[in-house]
């Protein structure tokens, strides 16, 4: 039997994928994963969980944040870099990087959840959904969104779970407007959904991903949810 995994951020773009995996498998075969990596805004743990509630489907949360303790990422709480109020592309015109890139935090996180999903469904095969999207890995602001590497990660996860995990990303090719659509249709809780970096419990409208955001819901011709 055929189960499904979601890496659950709690932001709108994992919440799609969850969305599409509860249509395609039905909520008693679902499950996700959220990962605490000692993330600046930890809210999005809590979003994650109400989002799991709203789908009825078994939730797991995993801890990384001892592996990230020499990094000074900006998305981290304990860094005091700076975060950045402006879009990726002026970020890397100025560093060569974005302020919130977690070292190979893409594939730490898809590396454990395929470990435990592994394990949660011993006698079944997996697709792992995992939300990266095109707008991420353009102009190259986050590496480990990429299609080249989520296709290496794709076939090492296969070949490594004796082929049982397929690693699923049904937006790397797509933008962030194009996630919005697809997740419109299907009637995702993204008023549930947190998507920025900053602390607090209302988005600063004003990092990167809070941008790209506002952005997505306007190219679809209606109002975040979230904002209402």
């Amino acid at each position: 039997m055929s189960k499904a995994v979601v890496l659950l951020s709690g932001g709108l773009d994992s919440t799609t994928c969850l969305a599409m995996a509860v249509d395609k498998f039905g909520a008693e075969n679902v499950a996700t994963i959220s990962v605490f990596y000692g993330q600046r805004n930890a809210n999005e743990l809590i979003a994650a969980r109400a989002v799991s509630k709203f789908y009825n489907v078994a939730h797991y949360e995993l801890n990384a944040e001892e592996i990230f303790k020499m990094s000074d990422s900006a998305m981290l709480n304990k860094s005091a870099a700076p975060l950045e109020k402006t879009s990726y592309a002026e970020q890397i015109a100025k560093t060569g990087r974005v302020s919130t890139y977690v070292p190979f935090r893409n594939g730490l996180m898809i590396s454990m959840a395929v470990s435990f999903a592994d394990g949660l469904f011993e006698n079944d095969s997996v697709e792992l959904y995992v939300g990266v999207h095109a707008d991420d890995a353009a102009g190259n602001a986050y590496p480990d969104c990429r299609a080249d590497f989520i296709a290496s990660l794709a076939s090492a996860v296969n070949i490594g779970t004796y082929e049982k995990i397929n690693l699923v990303a049904p937006f790397v090719n797509k933008t962030k407007a194009d996630v919005v659509k697809v997740g419109l249709t299907l009637g995702a809780p993204y008023h549930l959904t947190r998507s920025c970096y900053e602390r607090g419990d209302k988005p600063c409208g004003q990092c990167a991903t809070c941008l790209d955001r506002a952005k997505a819901f306007e190219l679809n011709g209606v109002t975040d949810p979230a904002l209402r």
